[in-house]
């Protein structure tokens, strides 16, 4: 049985895409359509009844959620491509800056940015979509610098340059998977359905994710 792979191209998923990628893993790669509610979907529910992405399908048939659990496991499974470091501090630092990127940087400013209808309040006049959508994505671009800067501060303008560091060493490449996260899917979110397998389950190209200044 291969591992299969629930995505959606743009989230922070792609940077789970891009350890496996790393690792020359074979894999199925199923791309989700949130805004077409294909997480939510009975399928996807009955492997992963939180509804979240990504998801990792184990060739022994166990689910894995949560980018900072599949990471983790993929960097234990396989030491010898040091993308976590052994010594307990430093694994630490990382995974603290995983759970920072994941919630802050992505949970709180991209999913403004990138799905504003879900903070818009209840019971909006229509009128008022416009003026609320565009302040909800403006605090989430903001979200997004802040979280960047307190990770390190000139990081925001090397991912605009696409001139990209590791974050903390070449032994936490878990860690730039979920900060840097700076290959985007070549191809537009398709609108559902597999995406294809194998390896090269989703064509990558080393583009920033830039957002305006």
């Amino acid at each position: 049985m291969a591992i299969k792979f629930y995505m959606t191209p743009g989230s922070c998923s792609t940077g789970i895409h891009i350890l496996l990628e790393t690792l020359e893993l074979p894999f199925e790669a199923h791309v989700l359509n949130l805004p077409a509610g294909q997480h939510r979907a009975p399928a996807y529910l009955a492997i992963n009844p939180k509804g979240s992405i990504p998801a990792l399908v184990l060739d022994d048939g166990r689910v894995l959620t949560e980018f900072g659990a599949i990471a983790y496991c993929l960097a234990r499974q396989h030491p010898r491509a040091s993308l976590l470091a052994t010594e307990p501090a430093l694994a630490a630092q990382a995974l603290a800056l995983v759970d920072f990127a994941v919630g802050q940087v992505h949970g709180q400013g991209w999913t403004r940015v990138f799905t504003p209808e879900a903070y818009l309040p209840a019971g909006l006049d229509p009128a008022e979509f416009p003026r609320w959508r565009e302040a909800v994505q403006a605090r989430g671009r903001e979200l997004v610098q802040q979280g960047l800067a307190l990770i390190d501060p000139g990081l925001w303008h090397r991912r605009r340059r696409a001139v990209l560091q590791p974050v903390l060493g070449r032994q936490n490449g878990l860690a730039d998977a979920a900060v840097l996260r700076c290959p985007v899917p070549a191809d537009p979110c398709p609108s559902g359905g597999a995406a294809g397998a194998g390896r090269r389950g989703l064509p990558l190209r080393p583009t920033p994710t830039c957002l305006p200044d």
